[in-house]
């Protein structure tokens, strides 16, 4: 049984959901949204205690998986609370949803918090706009084992409804953290990470730059890629080679293809061994 039944979609407790849209909020309450029954899942596996579950049975495809994600919640602390569907609805923030929504502590973690494995494979995002590219990256990253995601100089939040959703709920099991470049770089360097910068102007490709070690991959903006201090500071500049009449990938796609070029380097050399 759940321990509060909405079916008002004015009721407060919406609005309260609601102001969780505004990074101001999240930030004040360290809290976010999470939205789908198989990133709730994802998040409880990751080890998530959220602080509540809202479940609208009417839109659950399957009741009885939605049942026993609410029940998992309900044992890791979470308050259960029904809604209408209309009440649903109105605090859900994507199209189709299917029954689970779940407030939960903001994702992150503070840079000295963080243990990093031996050889290291770090993605470092700087001034990344747009939430769905994080998103995607932190799903390239899960599926390719990194052990930490940096996103530095920030312009949105690991908290993001958007980053979270693009992310299929990894932005949970992926170790993640924010900070100034400056802040982010020296923490690298202080732990003998090599930053291996991407950008167009270099004559390395990089299938020809060793990617193996304890690396942070370095990817910037969308449109102005990464900045000149972080360039100068890099151990090792690569470009992905590029023949066509754009000049520039997509930088979840750009992340993608250098992450699993050292994904493929770093196997070669344990076969090696």
């Amino acid at each position: 049984m759940p321990d509060v039944i909405i079916t008002s979609p004015s009721n407060a407790r919406l609005k309260d959901l609601l102001a969780l849209r505004r990074r101001r909020v999240r930030e004040e309450l360290a809290e976010t949204l999470l939205e789908g029954l198989e990133e709730t899942e994802l998040a409880l596996d990751a080890g998530v205690a959220p602080r509540a579950i809202y479940h609208c049975p009417e839109l659950m495809l399957d009741p009885d998986v939605g049942a026993a994600l609410v029940e998992r919640a309900r044992a890791a602390g979470a308050e259960v609370v029904e809604l209408g569907r209309t009440a649903f609805e109105k605090v859900a923030y994507r199209e189709g949803p299917d029954g689970i929504l779940a407030r939960v502590p903001s994702p992150g973690l503070a840079l000295d918090d963080v243990e990093l494995p031996p050889d290291a494979l770090v993605l470092y995002c700087e001034g990344v706009e747009k939430p769905g590219n994080l998103g995607a990256m932190l799903r390239t990253a899960d599926a390719a084992g990194v052990a930490l995601v940096i996103s530095a100089d920030p312009v949105t939040d690991w908290g993001n409804p958007n980053v979270i959703r693009g992310s299929k709920g990894t932005v949970f099991s992926v170790p993640v953290a924010a900070a100034p470049s400056t802040e982010a770089l020296d923490w690298l360097r202080r732990h003998g990470v090599a930053v291996v910068a991407t950008t167009p102007d270099t004559d390395v490709l990089h299938t020809e730059a060793d990617l193996t070690g304890s690396i942070a991959i370095g990817v910037g903006s969308e449109k102005y890629g990464l900045i000149e201090d972080t360039l100068a500071r890099a151990d090792r500049r690569v470009r992905i080679p590029m023949v066509g009449k754009a000049n520039s990938l997509n930088v979840a796609t750009s992340a993608a293809i250098v992450v699993y070029e050292a994904v493929r380097q770093r196997d070669l050399a344990r076969e090696a061994r």
